[in-house]
């Protein structure tokens, strides 16, 4: 897994970074396949922004969130990145596990 750190009119710090990497352990756990992953934490006057691109096989997820404070925007990003993961998960389980009827005559 590639992952790359961005900073928009901020200093990404070593702290930011471990604080990212230990939440995002959560959301790679439910899935395997993770090619790369570009996160950019940015402020734009009084509101903290955190976006995340997931590329996985198949597959690109954007999710972003914005807050006052940069720790509860990445905390709402990866929740909302967490769910988008499931459902990606769900959704590619669900093609592969239709069963097509069986012709009784």
């Amino acid at each position: 897994m590639n992952l790359t750190f961005t900073g928009l009119n901020i200093d990404v710090t070593d702290a930011l970074k471990e604080y990212v990497s230990g939440k995002l352990e959560r959301v790679t756990r439910h899935i395997d396949n993770v090619i790369s992953v570009a996160i950019t934490l940015s402020v734009e006057k009084l509101e903290k922004k955190a976006e995340v691109n997931l590329h996985v096989a198949g597959k690109d997820l954007h999710v972003e969130a914005h807050n006052a404070d940069m720790y509860a925007a990445i905390d709402a990003l990866m929740d909302k990145l967490d769910r988008a993961v499931i459902k990606y998960k769900e959704k590619n389980n669900q093609h592969r596990s239709t069963v097509s009827p069986v012709a009784e005559e």
